[in-house]
């Protein structure tokens, strides 16, 4: 299938929902079904976004800032995952818990607002990776028409970019949460201490990148290829300080670089064993 029958079909699809409400975080994906969402529904289509300690505050700015420029209404609600001791304890299955509190909040709201469907950004590449929230998702009743349609993650930045999305090419940002070994306690201290600690390495240009913490040491994760301009090109006693004064004594870079759902690896070597 070719990516302007994907298109046509995407747009199909949202106009045999006639109105529906997309879960919208502001990153690349569910921007993409939120751009298509108005294109075709207009007024009919409301983008959530979803507020918690685990949320950035310049993500929010972020999102809302895209949501203004494509004209899409848009609507921010809290939830409380950091209140459900099965989400902050942080197991494997930690995003089914994050995943079922955003559904448990989006699902009455749509009803409550008469959108009779409740639509996420999850593409056709997720489907290959361990994303135990996409189970609580369905279990609720959401759709993902990425998903659905077979569009993988690079084809959501190339229909992105022809639909004129200036955000296209912006880096995945998925929640801190992410960034800790599974059984470690998330605390909103932790989480806070992540993020700035990532802001400060995107402002200084930066962008594709995770700080990923354990205890008390932070490991910054690069694009292999960007590794060796880091440790050259960067000022590393100041970035050492800066990051102490986050709270973190130990400040290493890893050395492998970064890649998407690093941290999943433990699973498949449980698995091995």
């Amino acid at each position: 299938m070719t990516l302007t029958e994907k298109l046509e079909q995407l747009q199909a699809l949202f106009a045999e929902m006639g109105q529906a409400l997309i879960a919208y975080s502001g990153g690349v994906d569910s921007t993409l079904v939120a751009k298509i969402a108005l294109d075709v529904l207009g007024d009919r289509a409301l983008a959530i976004t979803a507020v918690s300690p685990s949320l950035l505050p310049e993500e929010l700015a972020d999102a809302t800032a895209q949501a203004a420029t494509m004209g899409i209404a848009h609507k921010i609600v809290q939830t409380h995952e950091m209140e459900n001791p099965n989400y902050t304890s942080n197991p494997v299955n930690r995003c089914y818990f994050c995943k079922s509190e955003l559904h448990d909040t989006l699902k009455p709201l749509a009803l409550e607002l008469g959108y009779p469907y409740v639509v996420d950004g999850v593409n056709a590449d997720d489907l290959h990776d361990y994303r135990p929230g996409i189970q609580a998702a369905k279990e609720r009743g959401a759709r993902s028409p990425l998903a659905e349609i077979g569009v993988t993650k690079a084809e959501v930045r190339q229909l992105s970019q022809q639909l004129g999305l200036p955000w296209w090419d912006k880096p995945a940002q998925p929640c801190l949460s992410s960034r800790f070994p599974y059984g470690e306690e998330i605390t909103i201290a932790k989480l806070q201490r992540v993020g700035r600690a990532e802001i400060y390495l995107r402002n200084l240009g930066w962008d594709n990148l995770r700080v990923r913490s354990e205890g008390d040491t932070a490991r910054i994760e690069l694009p292999p290829e960007k590794i060796a301009d880091f440790v050259f090109k960067t000022d590393l006693p100041n970035i050492v300080s800066a990051f102490q004064n986050l709270g973190f004594i130990y400040v290493t870079l890893d050395l492998e670089g970064y890649r998407s759902g690093k941290l999943n690896q433990v699973l498949q070597q449980i698995a091995a064993r």
